[in-house]
């Protein structure tokens, strides 16, 4: 069976890294759709990937990380895809993991094959602050779900299309950091999270949207933004089995 297939790429300020990410895209995923969701970007971010030929999105303005990919999410309802991978746009992904994890999605009851950076002995270079929050929130959903999460910060996922329907009618789903957060939800919600083994690259070029005092900023609202889910346990519950079922 053939599953219509798109691959969303949030992009704020890439154009150094955009035309590396959508020939990666063509190269290893060319059964694929891709769609550029540019954030606003004052850059030449948006016109270079049309003139690479995909799909572009415009925000008027920054509108932040998880709104971006939710723009995703409903294009890819509307135009009725059966597979969703969120791809970011800076270059650290490799597209050679995407048939991987759709195999992995197509062949067993997960709604969400989440790229793990540190499955298999793997490791990842990123500031201290970072390396703790992704294990903090990692521990903190990994107890929340009765699951074994490494990265919960990965932005390297494929979503079947009960999933990136129900986050598409997420009315509070997060504008900024939508991590571990969201993970706690779909178990909440009665969809099944699985990791693999991904392997992924430094930033091409350019700054990530959690360097520096962002890093502190991002732990803060995670920390917030996990205590809200974890006490909405039984709204989210409900809230799914009426959007799903």
């Amino acid at each position: 069976m053939q599953y219509k297939t798109i691959v969303i790429v949030p992009s704020f300020r890439e154009e150094k890294n955009i035309t590396h990410v959508i020939e990666n895209l063509k190269r290893y995923a060319p059964f694929a759709d891709i769609l550029i969701i540019d954030d606003g970007s004052k850059d030449r971010t948006g016109e270079i990937a049309e003139n690479e030929g995909v799909k572009v999105i415009k925000h008027p303005f920054n509108m932040g990380y998880g709104v971006t990919i939710q723009t995703g999410y409903k294009y890819a309802v509307r135009n009725d895809y059966d597979i969703l991978i969120q791809f970011d746009g800076d270059g650290q992904h490799d597209a050679r993991f995407i048939e991987p994890m759709i195999d992995c999605l197509t062949s067993s009851d997960s709604d969400v094959v989440i790229g793990s950076r540190f499955l298999e002995g793997g490791s990842y270079n990123a500031p201290i602050i970072r390396k703790l929050g992704i294990s903090l929130f990692s521990k903190i959903a990994s107890l929340a779900t009765g699951l074994n999460i490494t990265d919960s910060t990965s932005g390297l996922q494929a979503l079947n299309k009960k999933a990136f329907t129900f986050y598409s009618n997420m009315n509070n789903f997060p504008y900024d950091y939508p991590d571990a957060d969201t993970i706690i939800t779909l178990h909440y919600a009665g969809l099944k999270v699985k990791e693999v083994p991904v392997k992924m690259h430094d930033r091409m070029a350019g700054k990530s949207m959690t360097a520096g005092l962002k890093s502190l900023i991002y732990v803060t609202q995670m920390l917030i933004s996990i205590f809200i889910t974890l006490i909405r346990k039984k709204k989210i519950a409900t809230a799914s089995s009426l959007m799903l079922f």
